[in-house]
C-alpha cells in the first residue's frame, strides 16, 4: 500500500498559512535537499481545491530556470479532493470527490503519494486515519495569526515522531506518523 505524505512549512505557534511570505528567510540548501529527497520517493500529488487553484495559477508556466521544482511539480499527476471543483486545465489531473477514493488510490501501485499546503484535508486524512506521515518544517518565527494546523482537529489524534532534524537556520524537521501497533 502507497503512504500519503504531507510536507507543510509551520510556525511556532502553528501558522501554515501563506509560508511564501515568511518562511524564506528560514529557505537553506539543508531544507532544499530534504524537500528533493521527498519528492523523490512520491509520483502522485494530493492537493485540496485550493491550494490547486493557487498552484494552477503559478506553477503552469513555470520552469526549471524559473524554480528547481517547477518540472516536478508540473509534469506529476496531479489528485485533488473537491465536490465543486469541475473541469480543469492544468494537467495531468484528477478530481475526485470523497476520502473513499483516496483510499483506492492509497491501494494502487506506485510510489508515495505527497502533499504540501491543504491543511483542511491533511486534518481530514488525519482524523480519518489515511496519513500516514506529517513532515513539519516548524519555522524559528512567531507569527501571531493566520490559519493554524490544528485549528478544526475536535479528537484527540496520537502521534510517534518518525525522525527529527535541526537545520543550520534554526527549522526543525520533524516527521510524525501513527503509532506503532
Amino acid at each position: 500500500m502507497r503512504k500519503i505524505v504531507a510536507g507543510l512549512f509551520m510556525s511556532l505557534d502553528g501558522v501554515t498559512e501563506s509560508p511564501q511570505d515568511w518562511n524564506l528567510q528560514y529557505f537553506s540548501d539543508e531544507m532544499g535537499e530534504a524537500i528533493g529527497a521527498s519528492m523523490a520517493q512520491t509520483d502522485t500529488l494530493l492537493l485540496g481545491h485550493n491550494t490547486f487553484d493557487e498552484f494552477a495559477a503559478y506553477w503552469p508556466d513555470k520552469t526549471g530556470e524559473d524554480d528547481p521544482f517547477a518540472e516536478f511539480i508540473n509534469n506529476t499527476p496531479k489528485v485533488v479532493v473537491s465536490t465543486t471543483l469541475g473541469e480543469v486545465d492544468w494537467q495531468p489531473t484528477t478530481v475526485v470527490r470523497d476520502l473513499d477514493a483516496v483510499r483506492t488510490l492509497k491501494m494502487q501501485l506506485g510510489k508515495d503519494i505527497g502533499m504540501t499546503g491543504s491543511v483542511t484535508l491533511v486534518r481530514s486524512l488525519l482524523q480519518a486515519g489515511l496519513l500516514d506521515e506529517l513532515a513539519l518544517m516548524i519555522h524559528p518565527i512567531v507569527l501571531g495569526s493566520g490559519k493554524r494546523l490544528f485549528d478544526d482537529v475536535t479528537a484527540q489524534v496520537p502521534l510517534d515522531l518518525l525522525k527529527s532534524e535541526t537545520f543550520k537556520t534554526g527549522v526543525i524537521s520533524a516527521t510524525y506518523g501513527p503509532p506503532a501497533r
